[in-house]
């Protein structure tokens, strides 16, 4: 048997092994509502058609779209998620002007976690109000109280909480307070 040597071979077995292809988006997987009770049912949003959303049980207006991603569907040919620092989220948030609000802003953490379908994954999100979400980090303002230089978020691959170093890249989901 020939000895395959190339300097790709060990990051291409790990992709094949976890089943992770760049640019391919899995199928979302749900378990079963008689087994756990959506927790972000289709029902419970409003969209306005401009855009965004509102989460009827929190009262907040979310962008359906991750900063970058196109604001009618989300599509990941006509944009993609943008990443970014926490300081530059920060930033980015402040200066949005999205559907005619200036008063976008990072979502603090059980903010971010309350649109998280907790019986779902890849992603553990509404794919219906929240469609191609990237399954990747999501910033929250909330800064580690343990940990000066980390800020609390959410990977919306599998849902699970995370504490981030600040100058890592993730993705970006904007909220205001609503009416």
């Amino acid at each position: 048997m020939p000895k395959l040597n190339h300097p790709a071979l060990p990051s291409l077995l790990l992709l094949a092994l976890t089943g992770v292809v760049a640019g391919a988006h899995a199928a979302q997987t749900c378990r079963s509502e008689s087994e756990i009770p959506s927790s972000t049912p289709t029902i419970a949003f409003t969209d306005h058609g401009d855009g965004t959303v509102t989460h009827h049980a929190t009262g907040l207006m979310w962008m359906k779209c991750p900063l970058g991603q196109s604001e009618s569907d989300c599509a990941t040919d006509t944009g993609s998620a943008m990443t970014y620092t926490w300081d530059a989220a920060l930033e980015a948030a402040a200066a949005s002007s999205f559907a005619g609000y200036d008063d976008w802003r990072l979502p603090d953490f059980k903010e971010l976690r309350s649109i998280v379908e907790e019986r779902c994954a890849r992603p553990a999100i509404n794919e219906t109000v929240f469609p191609a979400t990237p399954l990747w980090y999501f910033w929250s303002s909330s800064p580690d109280a343990y940990v000066s230089y980390r800020t609390w978020g959410v990977h919306f691959n599998n849902g699970n909480s995370y504490s981030g170093g600040r100058s890592a890249s993730a993705r970006v989901r904007l909220v205001r307070s609503g009416q």
